[in-house]
Protein backbone atom coordinates (compact mmCIF):
# COMPACT_ATOMS: atom_id res chain seq x y z
CA UNK A 1 0.00 0.00 0.00
CA UNK A 2 1.10 3.59 -0.60
CA UNK A 3 2.57 5.41 2.36
CA UNK A 4 0.82 8.43 3.86
CA UNK A 5 3.48 10.73 2.39
CA UNK A 6 3.01 9.22 -1.09
CA UNK A 7 -0.76 9.71 -0.82
CA UNK A 8 -0.23 13.34 0.19
CA UNK A 9 2.13 13.83 -2.78
CA UNK A 10 -0.38 12.19 -5.13
CA UNK A 11 -3.21 14.45 -3.99
CA UNK A 12 -0.99 17.54 -4.12
CA UNK A 13 0.12 16.82 -7.69
CA UNK A 14 -3.50 16.13 -8.68
CA UNK A 15 -4.67 19.44 -7.18
CA UNK A 16 -1.96 21.32 -9.08
CA UNK A 17 -2.64 19.52 -12.35
CA UNK A 18 0.92 18.15 -12.47
CA UNK A 19 0.24 14.84 -14.23
CA UNK A 20 3.94 14.02 -14.71
CA UNK A 21 4.54 14.16 -10.97
CA UNK A 22 1.38 12.14 -10.33
CA UNK A 23 2.53 9.34 -12.66
CA UNK A 24 6.04 9.35 -11.23
CA UNK A 25 4.72 8.80 -7.70
CA UNK A 26 2.40 6.07 -8.97
CA UNK A 27 5.44 4.25 -10.40
CA UNK A 28 7.16 4.53 -7.03
CA UNK A 29 4.14 2.90 -5.41
CA UNK A 30 4.28 0.14 -8.04
CA UNK A 31 7.97 -0.48 -7.31
CA UNK A 32 7.22 -0.67 -3.58
CA UNK A 33 4.43 -3.19 -4.21
CA UNK A 34 6.77 -5.34 -6.32
CA UNK A 35 9.35 -5.37 -3.52
CA UNK A 36 6.64 -6.61 -1.14
CA UNK A 37 5.86 -9.52 -3.48
CA UNK A 38 2.60 -8.05 -4.81
CA UNK A 39 3.63 -8.33 -8.46
CA UNK A 40 0.09 -8.46 -9.82
CA UNK A 41 -0.76 -5.09 -8.22
CA UNK A 42 2.57 -3.62 -9.38
CA UNK A 43 1.96 -4.75 -12.99
CA UNK A 44 -1.54 -3.29 -12.97
CA UNK A 45 -0.22 0.07 -11.76
CA UNK A 46 2.52 0.09 -14.41
CA UNK A 47 -0.02 -0.71 -17.14
CA UNK A 48 -2.22 2.19 -16.04
CA UNK A 49 0.79 4.55 -16.01
CA UNK A 50 1.85 3.39 -19.50
CA UNK A 51 -1.68 4.00 -20.81
CA UNK A 52 -1.71 7.50 -19.30
CA UNK A 53 1.72 8.20 -20.81
CA UNK A 54 0.62 7.19 -24.29
CA UNK A 55 -2.41 9.47 -24.03
CA UNK A 56 -0.19 12.32 -22.81
CA UNK A 57 2.28 11.80 -25.67
CA UNK A 58 -0.57 11.85 -28.17
CA UNK A 59 -1.87 15.15 -26.77
CA UNK A 60 1.63 16.70 -26.92
CA UNK A 61 2.03 15.52 -30.52
CA UNK A 62 -1.20 17.24 -31.54
CA UNK A 63 -0.17 20.36 -29.62
CA UNK A 64 3.16 20.42 -31.43
CA UNK A 65 1.51 20.16 -34.84
CA UNK A 66 -0.73 23.07 -33.90
CA UNK A 67 2.21 25.19 -32.80
CA UNK A 68 1.43 24.93 -29.07
CA UNK A 69 4.04 25.15 -26.31
CA UNK A 70 4.29 23.13 -23.10
CA UNK A 71 3.52 25.54 -20.27
CA UNK A 72 5.34 25.64 -16.96
CA UNK A 73 2.89 24.55 -14.23
CA UNK A 74 1.75 27.49 -12.13
CA UNK A 75 2.50 27.07 -8.44
CA UNK A 76 2.22 29.64 -5.69
CA UNK A 77 3.27 29.27 -2.05
CA UNK A 78 0.32 29.61 0.29
CA UNK A 79 -0.24 30.00 4.01
CA UNK A 80 2.92 30.07 6.12
CA UNK A 81 5.04 29.42 3.01
CA UNK A 82 4.15 32.77 1.46
CA UNK A 83 6.73 34.55 3.60
CA UNK A 84 9.35 31.82 3.20
CA UNK A 85 9.41 31.34 -0.58
CA UNK A 86 9.28 33.52 -3.66
CA UNK A 87 8.38 31.97 -7.00
CA UNK A 88 9.36 32.71 -10.59
CA UNK A 89 8.98 30.91 -13.91
CA UNK A 90 12.30 31.22 -15.77
CA UNK A 91 12.67 30.56 -19.48
CA UNK A 92 16.48 30.64 -19.46
CA UNK A 93 18.31 27.92 -21.37
CA UNK A 94 21.76 26.44 -20.86
CA UNK A 95 23.18 28.39 -23.82
CA UNK A 96 22.46 31.60 -21.87
CA UNK A 97 25.37 30.85 -19.51
CA UNK A 98 29.04 30.92 -20.50
CA UNK A 99 30.62 27.79 -19.02
CA UNK A 100 33.61 25.54 -19.46
CA UNK A 101 32.79 22.41 -21.45
CA UNK A 102 33.25 20.14 -18.43
CA UNK A 103 30.80 22.19 -16.34
CA UNK A 104 28.28 22.34 -19.17
CA UNK A 105 28.48 18.56 -19.62
CA UNK A 106 27.78 17.95 -15.92
CA UNK A 107 24.74 20.24 -15.98
CA UNK A 108 23.47 18.58 -19.14
CA UNK A 109 23.87 15.17 -17.48
CA UNK A 110 21.81 16.32 -14.49
CA UNK A 111 19.11 17.77 -16.77
CA UNK A 112 19.01 14.52 -18.76
CA UNK A 113 18.60 12.45 -15.59
CA UNK A 114 15.76 14.69 -14.45
CA UNK A 115 14.01 14.43 -17.83
CA UNK A 116 14.36 10.65 -17.76
CA UNK A 117 13.58 10.26 -14.05
CA UNK A 118 10.73 7.83 -14.64
CA UNK A 119 13.03 5.41 -16.48
CA UNK A 120 15.48 5.61 -13.59
CA UNK A 121 12.71 5.11 -11.03
CA UNK A 122 11.53 2.06 -12.96
CA UNK A 123 14.94 0.49 -12.27
CA UNK A 124 14.94 1.46 -8.60
CA UNK A 125 17.21 4.49 -9.12
CA UNK A 126 16.64 8.20 -8.61
CA UNK A 127 18.01 11.16 -10.60
CA UNK A 128 20.52 13.58 -9.12
CA UNK A 129 18.51 16.21 -7.28
CA UNK A 130 20.84 17.96 -4.80
CA UNK A 131 23.35 20.42 -6.21
CA UNK A 132 25.85 22.70 -4.46
CA UNK A 133 27.23 25.65 -6.47
CA UNK A 134 30.43 27.28 -5.24
CA UNK A 135 32.13 30.40 -6.56
CA UNK A 136 32.58 34.18 -6.39
CA UNK A 137 29.62 36.58 -6.70
CA UNK A 138 28.37 37.11 -10.24
CA UNK A 139 29.90 33.90 -11.61
CA UNK A 140 26.57 32.40 -12.70
CA UNK A 141 25.40 30.36 -9.70
CA UNK A 142 21.93 31.90 -9.38
CA UNK A 143 21.53 31.96 -13.16
CA UNK A 144 22.28 28.23 -13.17
CA UNK A 145 19.26 27.62 -10.92
CA UNK A 146 17.11 29.62 -13.35
CA UNK A 147 18.49 27.61 -16.27
CA UNK A 148 17.67 24.32 -14.57
CA UNK A 149 14.12 25.52 -13.98
CA UNK A 150 13.83 26.78 -17.56
CA UNK A 151 15.24 23.61 -19.13
CA UNK A 152 12.99 21.37 -17.02
CA UNK A 153 9.96 23.68 -17.37
CA UNK A 154 9.56 23.90 -13.61
CA UNK A 155 8.85 26.78 -11.22
CA UNK A 156 11.83 28.23 -9.36
CA UNK A 157 11.21 28.70 -5.63
CA UNK A 158 13.81 30.87 -3.92
CA UNK A 159 14.02 30.35 -0.17
CA UNK A 160 13.98 33.71 1.63
CA UNK A 161 16.58 33.00 4.28
CA UNK A 162 15.98 36.36 5.99
CA UNK A 163 12.52 35.13 6.99
CA UNK A 164 13.54 31.52 7.61
CA UNK A 165 16.32 32.26 10.13
CA UNK A 166 15.03 33.71 13.40
CA UNK A 167 16.43 34.17 16.91
CA UNK A 168 13.70 32.08 18.53
CA UNK A 169 14.67 28.57 19.55
CA UNK A 170 13.17 25.90 17.33
CA UNK A 171 11.40 28.29 14.97
CA UNK A 172 13.98 28.12 12.16
CA UNK A 173 13.94 24.31 12.13
CA UNK A 174 10.13 24.38 12.03
CA UNK A 175 10.22 26.68 9.00
CA UNK A 176 12.74 24.41 7.28
CA UNK A 177 10.35 21.51 7.92
CA UNK A 178 7.61 23.41 6.08
CA UNK A 179 9.93 24.05 3.15
CA UNK A 180 11.03 20.43 2.84
CA UNK A 181 7.41 19.28 3.05
CA UNK A 182 6.79 21.57 0.07
CA UNK A 183 9.81 20.06 -1.74
CA UNK A 184 8.34 16.59 -1.16
CA UNK A 185 4.91 17.54 -2.51
CA UNK A 186 5.48 20.16 -5.26
CA UNK A 187 7.97 19.39 -8.04
CA UNK A 188 10.14 22.45 -8.70
CA UNK A 189 13.67 23.85 -8.40
CA UNK A 190 14.33 25.13 -4.87
CA UNK A 191 17.17 27.64 -4.44
CA UNK A 192 18.96 28.19 -1.12
CA UNK A 193 21.04 31.24 -2.09
CA UNK A 194 23.98 32.30 0.14
CA UNK A 195 23.60 28.96 1.82
CA UNK A 196 26.43 29.47 4.34
CA UNK A 197 23.88 31.34 6.50
CA UNK A 198 22.47 27.89 7.34
CA UNK A 199 25.34 25.58 6.54
CA UNK A 200 28.08 27.18 8.66
CA UNK A 201 30.45 24.86 10.48
CA UNK A 202 29.07 23.45 13.71
CA UNK A 203 32.39 24.01 15.47
CA UNK A 204 32.75 27.67 14.40
CA UNK A 205 33.89 30.04 17.12
CA UNK A 206 30.78 32.21 16.81
CA UNK A 207 28.41 29.26 16.69
CA UNK A 208 25.56 28.84 19.13
CA UNK A 209 23.57 25.76 20.10
CA UNK A 210 20.50 26.84 18.13
CA UNK A 211 22.39 27.12 14.81
CA UNK A 212 23.89 23.68 15.40
CA UNK A 213 20.37 22.33 15.77
CA UNK A 214 19.28 24.16 12.61
CA UNK A 215 22.15 22.65 10.60
CA UNK A 216 21.45 19.19 12.00
CA UNK A 217 17.79 19.58 11.01
CA UNK A 218 18.76 20.68 7.50
CA UNK A 219 21.06 17.67 7.09
CA UNK A 220 18.29 15.37 8.24
CA UNK A 221 15.69 16.92 5.91
CA UNK A 222 18.08 16.81 2.95
CA UNK A 223 18.57 13.07 3.47
CA UNK A 224 14.82 12.35 3.26
CA UNK A 225 13.49 10.64 0.16
CA UNK A 226 12.18 13.11 -2.40
CA UNK A 227 9.16 11.57 -4.11
CA UNK A 228 8.83 14.53 -6.50
CA UNK A 229 12.51 14.50 -7.58
CA UNK A 230 12.53 18.25 -6.97
CA UNK A 231 15.92 19.88 -7.42
CA UNK A 232 17.48 21.43 -4.32
CA UNK A 233 20.17 23.95 -5.33
CA UNK A 234 22.38 25.62 -2.73
CA UNK A 235 24.89 28.37 -3.54
CA UNK A 236 27.73 29.90 -1.57
CA UNK A 237 30.54 32.39 -2.08
CA UNK A 238 32.36 31.01 0.97
CA UNK A 239 32.73 27.21 0.84
CA UNK A 240 35.34 27.39 3.60
CA UNK A 241 32.54 28.35 6.01
CA UNK A 242 30.41 25.29 5.28
CA UNK A 243 30.23 22.33 7.60
CA UNK A 244 32.16 19.38 6.14
CA UNK A 245 29.17 17.07 6.58
CA UNK A 246 27.25 19.06 3.97
CA UNK A 247 29.52 18.24 1.05
CA UNK A 248 28.74 14.52 1.04
CA UNK A 249 24.98 15.20 1.17
CA UNK A 250 24.95 16.73 -2.32
CA UNK A 251 24.88 14.66 -5.52
CA UNK A 252 27.24 17.06 -7.27
CA UNK A 253 29.30 20.14 -6.44
CA UNK A 254 30.09 22.64 -9.19
CA UNK A 255 32.86 25.16 -8.66
CA UNK A 256 32.56 28.39 -10.62
CA UNK A 257 35.47 30.69 -11.38
CA UNK A 258 35.94 34.15 -12.85
CA UNK A 259 36.06 34.07 -16.67
CA UNK A 260 39.44 33.46 -18.31
CA UNK A 261 40.45 35.25 -21.53
CA UNK A 262 38.26 33.02 -23.69
CA UNK A 263 35.36 33.37 -21.27
CA UNK A 264 35.73 37.17 -21.27
CA UNK A 265 35.55 37.26 -25.07
CA UNK A 266 32.57 34.91 -25.09
CA UNK A 267 30.58 36.99 -22.58
CA UNK A 268 31.31 40.34 -24.21
CA UNK A 269 30.80 38.97 -27.73
CA UNK A 270 27.35 37.66 -26.81
CA UNK A 271 26.33 41.29 -26.18
CA UNK A 272 28.57 43.36 -28.43
CA UNK A 273 29.10 41.22 -31.53
CA UNK A 274 26.53 43.06 -33.74
CA UNK A 275 28.17 46.41 -32.94
CA UNK A 276 31.86 45.54 -33.36
CA UNK A 277 33.88 46.50 -36.46
CA UNK A 278 35.05 43.69 -38.75
CA UNK A 279 38.67 44.15 -37.72
CA UNK A 280 38.80 44.13 -33.99
CA UNK A 281 41.56 43.41 -31.47
CA UNK A 282 40.61 41.87 -28.13
CA UNK A 283 43.99 42.20 -26.42
CA UNK A 284 43.51 45.48 -24.52
CA UNK A 285 39.88 44.67 -23.71
CA UNK A 286 40.73 41.29 -22.21
CA UNK A 287 43.51 42.88 -20.14
CA UNK A 288 41.05 45.47 -18.82
CA UNK A 289 38.43 42.82 -18.04
CA UNK A 290 40.57 40.38 -16.07
CA UNK A 291 39.20 39.95 -12.54
CA UNK A 292 35.59 40.81 -13.39
CA UNK A 293 32.76 38.32 -13.01
CA UNK A 294 30.38 37.23 -15.73
CA UNK A 295 27.67 39.46 -14.24
CA UNK A 296 30.00 42.48 -14.15
CA UNK A 297 31.05 41.91 -17.76
CA UNK A 298 27.40 41.68 -18.79
CA UNK A 299 26.54 44.94 -17.04
CA UNK A 300 29.53 46.72 -18.58
CA UNK A 301 28.51 45.54 -22.07
CA UNK A 302 24.93 46.63 -21.46
CA UNK A 303 26.09 50.14 -20.47
CA UNK A 304 28.21 50.36 -23.61
CA UNK A 305 25.26 49.43 -25.83
CA UNK A 306 22.95 51.95 -24.14
CA UNK A 307 25.55 54.69 -24.60
CA UNK A 308 25.96 53.73 -28.26
CA UNK A 309 22.19 53.79 -28.92
CA UNK A 310 21.63 57.14 -27.20
CA UNK A 311 24.63 58.64 -28.99
CA UNK A 312 23.50 57.37 -32.42
CA UNK A 313 26.78 55.53 -32.85
CA UNK A 314 26.87 52.60 -35.30
CA UNK A 315 30.07 50.89 -34.08
CA UNK A 316 31.67 50.65 -30.67
CA UNK A 317 35.18 51.95 -30.10
CA UNK A 318 37.69 49.96 -28.03
CA UNK A 319 38.29 52.82 -25.61
CA UNK A 320 34.55 53.00 -24.77
CA UNK A 321 34.51 49.32 -23.81
CA UNK A 322 37.69 49.69 -21.75
CA UNK A 323 36.26 52.68 -19.90
CA UNK A 324 33.12 50.73 -19.00
CA UNK A 325 35.26 47.84 -17.73
CA UNK A 326 37.39 50.18 -15.62
CA UNK A 327 34.23 51.64 -14.10
CA UNK A 328 33.19 48.12 -13.06
CA UNK A 329 36.59 47.56 -11.47
CA UNK A 330 36.26 50.85 -9.56
CA UNK A 331 32.77 49.90 -8.36
CA UNK A 332 34.03 46.50 -7.22
CA UNK A 333 36.85 48.10 -5.22
CA UNK A 334 34.46 50.60 -3.66
CA UNK A 335 32.04 47.86 -2.61
CA UNK A 336 34.91 45.78 -1.25
CA UNK A 337 36.03 48.74 0.86
CA UNK A 338 32.53 49.21 2.26
CA UNK A 339 32.25 45.53 3.23
CA UNK A 340 35.49 45.74 5.18
CA UNK A 341 34.42 48.78 7.17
Amino acid sequence: MATARQIIALLSSHNQGDEEQFLSIALQVAAAEARRGRQEVADELKTLVDTARKRKTSIRSVSGRLGGEVAIPISKPRGDLENLLSVSYPKAQIQDLILQDSMRDRLKRLIHQQRQRDRLRHHGLSPSSRLLLVGPPGSGKTLTASILAGELQLPLFTIRLETVITRYMGETASKLRLIFDQIASVRAVYLFDEFDAIGGRRNADNDVGEMRRVLNSFLQFLEESNSTDSLVVATTNHPELLDRALFRRFDDILEYELPDSEGIKAVLSSFLCPYLPKRFSWGKIVDAAVGLSQAELSRAASEVIKEMILGDVKQIAVDVIIRALKERHALREAMSGLSQN
